[in-house]
């Protein structure tokens, strides 16, 4: 009992000191109360808002419509743009290229149809409207013409973005294709009406080999800026001392200094004292089955004739069962790189009509070479006059009569 008694006086001894700290400590528990709760609310604003520039991060990068051109500062003034106002629409597929800039060079020039970066950098609101819709409508096109001179040179270089499908319109050029894939070279000679393929990445020239001109029509697999490099830009970027190391010439560095770069681009390359520099010329011809990795004879193959006019063309095909064993090569080239083209010569009878139609897989680029045609769209009132009555009777739940109402129609 004494034990119980001195423990509940302890207890009754103890009592009054809390009660007295009791307040300030319920004060003390309540601060640290609201400092947590506005410590978790903080962190959750945090998070949440992290979460949520994530979530917007990466629907602009899966979503190309939330994407935004973004104009790069440069130093010095930036490039005019071309006005845009009251631009015809049709400038969005049609562009005069004959009226476009020619960018000349000692060899020939070269004209353009195709997307800029620079804004700056287009001649005309017509030029910028077509080549800004190439880009918008993601074409995978870009469109040159190259004229050479005689003996002229396209000089040896290579595109990063893009395969190169030519079409020889005059002339004749010795070409060299020297492969990605192994370090052989494939040369052949090309005329009028025939057709080369260049596989991105792939080193070639063009040289011209006749007395007159030549000139080429020739398409690139993007809708983006172009990317190239001639082999002597990328020579002279070089340090000297990295060339030497890798060439190792006689005279070592010192050979690779008599090396001068020209003034003007030497793109198109055509020295006025050529015949004091070349020595022993030849144009070698490879053999076919290798030629025709990167060439189609499409003058001399298979005529497609249709009302009102004919067709050739140097596709890809699945089934090849037409095709000569040569022509199967090319077609077979064509499908191991990705992006390729089919090109096609279209000829139209005087007065006649291209059968409207459209493609599935792919957009189409053309270059009128002679004569002129009229672009015609097949509007709904032809759909509706070319329609069986009957089928768009059950279409609209219409009495089959009605369809004699429309003004124009053929129907009895």
């Amino acid at each position: 009992m004494d034990n119980q008694t001195l423990e509940m006086d302890g207890e009754d001894l103890a009592r009054p000191s809390r009660d007295k700290e009791g307040p300030k400590k319920e004060v003390q528990k309540m601060k640290r109360s609201l400092l947590k709760v506005f410590l978790m609310c903080l962190l959750a604003c945090v998070v949440t808002t992290t979460l949520g520039v994530l979530i917007l991060s990466l629907v602009y990068l899966k979503n190309p419509l939330y994407l935004q051109v973004v104009d790069l500062k440069t130093e010095g003034p930036p490039s005019p743009k071309p006005e845009e106002n009251n631009v015809d629409i049709k400038f969005q597929f049609l562009n005069h290229l004959q009226t476009s800039k020619v960018h000349r060079y000692p060899g020939g020039e070269i004209q353009w149809g195709r997307f800029r970066e620079d804004l700056g950098q287009y001649d005309s609101p017509q030029e910028m409207t077509f080549g800004q819709s190439l880009n918008r409508h993601r074409s995978k096109m870009t469109f040159a013409t190259l004229k050479i001179k005689s003996r002229g040179l396209r000089v040896p270089h290579w595109h990063f973005n893009a395969n190169e499908h030519g079409y020889v319109l005059q002339g004749s050029v010795w070409v060299g294709v020297i492969s990605s894939e192994d370090p052989t070279v494939t040369t052949y000679t090309v005329s009028a009406g025939q057709v080369f393929f260049f596989p991105r990445n792939t080193v070639h020239w063009l040289k011209n080999v006749g007395l007159q001109d030549c000139v080429l029509l020739l398409f690139f697999s993007t809708h983006h800026e172009l990317q190239t490099m001639d082999v002597d830009d990328a020579f002279f970027s070089t340090p000297e001392d990295i060339v030497a190391r890798a060439f190792k010439p006689r005279g070592g560095v010192n050979f690779i200094r008599t090396f001068k770069k020209q003034l003007e681009d030497q793109a198109v390359n055509l020295p006025p004292n050529l015949d004091l520099l070349l020595h022993n010329v030849t144009y070698g011809q490879s053999p076919a089955e290798k030629v025709w990795r990167y060439f189609y004879d499409l003058q001399g193959s298979a005529t497609f004739p249709f009302p009102g006019g004919l067709f050739q063309w140097a596709p890809y095909q699945r089934d090849t069962t037409t095709f000569t064993h040569l022509e199967k090569i090319f077609s077979d080239s064509l499908n191991t790189h990705e992006d390729t083209l089919t090109l096609a010569t279209l000829r139209i009878f005087s007065n006649s009509l291209g059968q409207p139609h459209y493609h599935f897989n792919a957009n189409e680029m053309g270059y009128v070479v002679s004569g002129c045609g009229e672009l015609e769209t097949l509007r709904m009132k032809d759909y509706f006059r070319l329609t069986v009555d009957h089928v768009l009777a059950q279409l609209f739940w219409k009495d089959q009569k009605d369809f004699q109402n429309f003004s124009g129609s053929s129907r009895k």
